[in-house]
């Protein structure tokens, strides 16, 4: 579970949130303590600079004419920190969020507090995503208790209701029939017991043999301890699962001894013992070793510690939102959490608070002795490989009986300035649902996949048959709006050109390289999305193939947004790693762009990145697709097939 900073109130009345739609209602204005004379004549000053900037700068040059506004609000005003749409400056956070409660912090760093790049309403109305979940309004996080429960996909997440800035967590509720189009529900839980005061975080849901559901989730108490609850619904008739009750004894569990009181969060969904018992696992640490805890209980009230832990990793910190799974290595399907056995691998995965990134070993799991052990020490939890090498963070996955699969999510957070949040009115959503499978071929990862129901929003189908991409060109793709889209493409190079170029012991690494603008014998070559006319804002995403002077080849996968926008408060890094090529394959990706969420993936799901992306100019009808390559050596022959994409319908109760 992820969380960052909300005054404390302790010792302040607590209000339960009425049960109405979380999306209902305006969100109450910051307040602050009255500014001293001296601040007020300095934020006078600043205020008259300001309008004088804005007024010579957009007074004159409106850029209503360079981009088509589409669907947007009429006022074409200038986000700027003094805007009535904006916190107080006397308010604005100087530190992270979270850390105080000890969780992930949720804010930008370099530009927490940093003043936000004059964004036009056109802009920020643009940001906003078509087909990824999302609240109308306001700060969300983590997904929490994913389900299929009477007909209904449940998703329970973190949420603010008050604000576009991490706080005052509740849980969130939104349903589906389908995990595309979605229904706002009334929020489920609220922070209103000394247990969870502080905040109701991350928790699993389990199904018991009867059909019964339970969830547990951590709460942070009055004096900011993390503990474990219990809760269940008040209806188990109610398909739609609105209300929630909290078991009179709760906290069912506290932190053990020699774990620290805000080093304690997280279950997961229960599995079973061979004793018939049930088992779950919680992140902690111990000095920099990142630890699961194992409990077991016979009825989630009671619970015994095992000794030792399921798993730990020296130097890789606090592990939160741990999750633990089986998949099959002979079938398709996904398997039911308390699946074991000879045909079975366990993936551990642990979200590290020190780097905010989800990482995943593949491993045995002895249920005798509740212990995990990794396929390959070299790549354990933490050190070795990662669900996605972009934005993509907490992630938590459950079993779908309904279609017998393995269901990942995750918080995608926003990169931009917590400026420009609060002037947008919300931020951070939900990944495309992706299901989870072991890459049989390797036998060393898994795959990750958009869900099948993602391609029902396919509509305009575009074909682009074997198109040369010469050194160093660039080729355009003409399909409208690029904006919306769903991209397949294969890329092929003749092998006996790749035999004959000459090796190097140069290494390469997407992240400290030079981005798409640094030539290679073998690369980068790939596609230009979020792109204007002029190319001055482009967003790569590529392949970069390295040749060792014995003959080797590695790919590597990258996404480079150093110059994906214009704009001065938005962070532009290069993700990226390695992707396993197969004998006879060809090089394949395919990305969902949604506005300003990008997901790329690479050999049928191998290796991913989720990136956020915010242009200034390549935006509505001004954004286009290209085909680069700015491989020295190699000509590279593409195949293409690309999707516009409807807007899901999603909706308020």
């Amino acid at each position: 579970m992820s969380i960052p900073n909300s005054e404390s109130n302790n010792g302040v009345p607590y209000t339960q949130l009425p049960e109405s739609d979380n999306d209902s209602g305006n969100t109450p204005a910051s307040s602050c303590r009255r500014p001293k004379k001296s601040t007020f004549m300095i934020l006078t000053g600043l205020v008259a600079f300001l309008l004088f900037f804005v007024a010579v700068k957009y007074g004159n040059n409106d850029d209503s004419d360079d981009v088509n506004p589409g669907p947007v609000p009429p006022e074409q005003t200038v986000c700027n920190m003094l805007g009535s749409n904006l916190m107080p400056l006397t308010t604005m956070r100087t530190l992270a969020r979270g850390v105080t409660e000890g969780v992930s912090a949720k804010s930008r760093g370099h530009f927490l507090g940093a003043r936000p790049f004059p964004w036009t309403q056109k802009m920020l109305a643009w940001q906003r995503t078509s087909f990824h979940f999302q609240p109308k309004k306001n700060w969300m996080n983590d997904p929490n208790g994913p389900l299929y429960y009477k007909g209904w996909y449940h998703l329970f997440y973190q949420y603010n209701p008050e604000a576009a800035v991490w706080g005052n967590i509740v849980w969130g509720h939104a349903v589906s029939k389908d995990l595309i189009h979605w229904q706002h529900l009334p929020v489920a839980m609220v922070a209103d017991q000394w247990y969870d005061i502080n905040g109701v975080w991350t928790g699993s849901a389990t199904f018991l043999p009867n059909g019964d559901l339970i969830m547990l989730y951590t709460g942070s108490t009055n004096e900011l301890v993390q503990v474990q609850n219990l809760a269940y619904p008040a209806d188990p008739s109610d398909p739609l699962l609105k209300k929630w009750i909290k078991y009179e004894g709760n906290p069912v569990l506290i932190p053990p001894p020699g774990i620290g009181l805000k080093d304690f969060r997280d279950p997961t969904t229960a599995w079973t013992t061979p004793e018939g018992k049930w088992r779950i696992t919680i992140g902690s640490k111990i000095n920099k070793t990142g630890i699961s805890l194992v409990y077991d209980t016979i009825d989630f009230k009671k619970f015994e510690l095992l000794k030792g832990a399921l798993h730990g990793v020296p130097g890789t910190g606090m592990w939160e939102c741990v999750d633990f799974y089986p998949v099959s290595k002979i079938v398709e399907n996904g398997l039911d959490t308390s699946e074991n056995g000879p045909a079975v691998k366990h993936v551990l995965k642990s979200s590290l608070d020190d780097d905010r990134n989800d990482y995943y070993a593949l491993g045995t799991y002895d249920a005798g002795a509740g212990k995990w052990v990794p396929d390959n020490p070299i790549i354990d939890v933490g050190i070795g490989l990662r669900y996605d090498y972009g934005n993509f963070y907490a992630s938590k996955t459950f079993y779908d009986q309904e279609k017998k699969r393995r269901v990942l999510w995750a918080w995608i957070k926003e990169t931009d300035s917590e400026a420009a949040d609060i002037c947008r009115g919300w931020a951070s959503l939900q990944s495309i649902p992706r299901t989870i499978k072991y890459d049989k071929k390797t036998g060393s990862n898994i795959i990750t996949w958009p869900v099948a129901e993602v391609e029902n929003l396919r509509s305009n189908n575009n074909e682009f048959n074997k198109v040369v991409v010469k050194p160093g060109s660039i080729v355009p793709l003409e399909v409208g709006s690029a904006t919306q889209l769903d991209i397949m493409a294969e890329f092929e190079i003749d092998q006996n050109v790749l035999k004959k170029v000459d090796g190097s012991n140069a290494t390469y690494d997407c992240i400290k390289s030079g981005g798409s603008g640094e030539r290679g014998a073998l690369g980068p070559f790939g596609l230009l999305v979020l792109t204007d006319n002029s190319l001055s804002e482009q967003t790569p995403i590529y392949f970069y193939i390295a040749k060792d002077l014995t003959g080797n080849f590695n790919t590597f996968f990258c996404n480079d947004l150093t110059r994906s926008s214009e704009a001065t408060d938005v962070r532009k890094l290069i993700y990226g790693s390695t992707v396993p090529v197969l004998q006879g394959e060809k090089l394949s990706l395919r990305t969902l762009v949604d506005h300003s969420i990008v997901e790329s993936f690479a050999q049928n799901g191998r290796t991913a990145i989720t990136s956020r992306v915010y242009p200034t100019k390549a935006i509505y009808e001004n954004a286009k697709i290209y085909l680069f390559n700015n491989a020295t050596d190699i000509s590279v022959t593409a195949t293409i097939k690309i999707w516009q994409m409807n807007s899901a319908n999603i909706k308020s109760n």
